[in-house]
Order: C-alpha cells, then structure tokens, then sequence
C-alpha cells in the first residue's frame, strides 16, 4: 500500500478520541497503566475465591490468599524483568529506568514464568498438586489480560502494522508515523481477554473440565499462544527487534509463543487422555 492510499482513507485519529494516560492528582498522575492490572489481579483473586467454593476444589481460602500475594509479585516482577531481557536488553544498565513500571513495558511472558514459580511456590508449601492449581489460576489471567490490552490502547502504546486500504478503523497513533495502522492492541484484548476469558469460564463453569487435571490451562496456554502468534501479525515489531523479525521471519513475540502452543497441546491431550478425578479408574502415573 502506498503512502498516497493510505492518507486519502481518512483514518481515526488516536489523538482525537481524547484518552488520558492517567488521572491528574496534582502532585501525582495515577496512570492508567497501573490501574489496570490492579483491576486484573483483584477481579481474578475474586474469581478464584468463588472457584475455591465450588465443587471438587483443591484451594481453600488461605491457598487463594497465598496465591494472591505470590502471584502478583511474580507478574510485576516476572514481567518487568522478562520485557528487559527479550525486548528492551539496555535496561539492565540503567536500573532507574528499569524499575519505572509506569512507563510501560511489561512482558507477558515474564509475567507467566513470574507466576509459575508463584504457583509452584504456594502449591510445594500447601502440598497441593501443581497442574490442578495452574487450572485454577488459568481461568482468571484473561481477566488481567483484557484490562492490560487496554491500557496498551489508552497509553498510544504497542500499535500494529501500517493498515491497507478498507481498514476503517485503521488509526493514528502518536509518534507511529503519519500513516493508518492496525488498534493491535484492541485485537488482543478481544482474542487474550474476551474470547478466551469466555471459552475458560464456560469450560469450568458449564462442564466437568476442572476434574481433568491440566484441560484448563492447556486450553487457556494454547489459546493465548494461537491468539499471540495471529496478532502478531498485524503488531508493529518492537524497533529495536525489526531486525530481528526480517532475518528469522517471525517477531520475538511468535517465537516466544510457539513453545507455548506446544505444551497447551499436551496439557490437553493428557487430560483427555486420561480419567477425570472421581471415575474411580485409577490414573496412570
């Protein structure tokens, strides 16, 4: 698509729909960006307390609050740390810039590896079984997945790919460039967040998924891998990863997520595989 064609679309301009990056305070900016996974991790620490009451648990309240508390440090932790080491290397010489989460700049896969170790943390000291737990918190990341895509989009941040002609609603974002691009970051909060917040919540609420250990968070890994891989290509690659994506083909974002397609595919076969908990056959080893 040429520069010419894609100015005369007469795209929306991010500008105009006068979104805020925070709210003002005076002395302090309280940014949306914040309020967002706050609003993520508490609705999912809800959620997961009305599981734990639910038929065939394997928390209690006091593993819910455990949870709570671990996991929250592993995604701030985990995510600030892993968007360092995949996608911004140069913040490990300026630890100033590196703890100023405000700014933006969280990775999702840091984040999950933050609270694997989370949850095995809490389930080693409460002799709970580790698959079963991730099943449970699985079911709650889409929740926070949703409020952090938005915030993506209210920051002007993680925009996508310069958009062809007949994307009506191709925008322009600030400091992208003159040219329509793709609300990426919408497209994910639909495919990370709502679409899969909808198939997990159907499959543990409606069905007996939560008695096949491992069918909920190999469903939620493969689809968030599957919804990653496709967004990402309409994201715009991280500049300083452009090259990266034109020699291997593929952004870090996809590479990252194809180990995950594979082990969601696993969890899932496992799980059906084998006999739900209660069936009174006996599980193989």
């Amino acid at each position: 698509m040429t520069a010419a064609a894609a100015a005369s679309a007469d795209p929306i301009h991010w500008a105009d729909l006068g979104l805020s990056r925070g709210i003002e305070l005076g002395f302090f900016t309280l940014r949306w960006y914040s309020l967002a996974y706050l609003a993520g991790i508490v609705l999912g620490y809800w959620h997961l307390t009305r599981m734990a009451r639910a038929p065939g648990s394997p928390l209690a309240q006091r593993h819910c609050d455990d949870l709570f508390f671990y996991c929250t440090l592993g995604i701030i932790l985990g995510g600030r740390l892993g968007y360092a080491t995949f996608y911004a290397p140069e913040l490990w010489a300026d630890p100033v810039q590196l703890v100023q989460l405000w700014h933006g700049g969280m990775s999702f896969h840091g984040g999950l590896i933050g609270t694997l170790m989370a949850i095995a943390w809490v389930s080693w000291r409460g002799g709970l079984n580790f698959v079963r737990t991730a099943d449970y918190l699985a079911t709650c990341v889409p929740f926070g997945l949703l409020f952090g895509r938005l915030a993506n989009f209210v920051n002007g941040e993680l925009w996508g790919r310069v958009a062809g002609e007949g994307v009506r609603w191709a925008m322009v974002f600030p400091d992208a460039g003159p040219l329509p691009r793709h609300p990426s970051q919408l497209y994910e909060a639909a495919l990370e967040g709502l679409v899969l917040m909808a198939v997990l919540l159907l499959l543990f609420w409606k069905t007996r998924a939560r008695w096949r250990p491992g069918l909920l968070v190999g469903t939620f890994t493969l689809g968030y891998g599957l919804s990653r891989f496709t967004v990402e290509y309409f994201r715009e690659p991280d500049s300083q990863l452009a090259e990266f994506a034109a020699r291997t083909g593929l952004s870090m974002g996809q590479w990252l997520t194809v180990p995950m397609i594979v082990v969601g595919l696993y969890f899932i076969a496992r799980a059906l595989l084998r006999p739900p908990l209660g069936s009174g056959v006996p599980a193989p080893a």
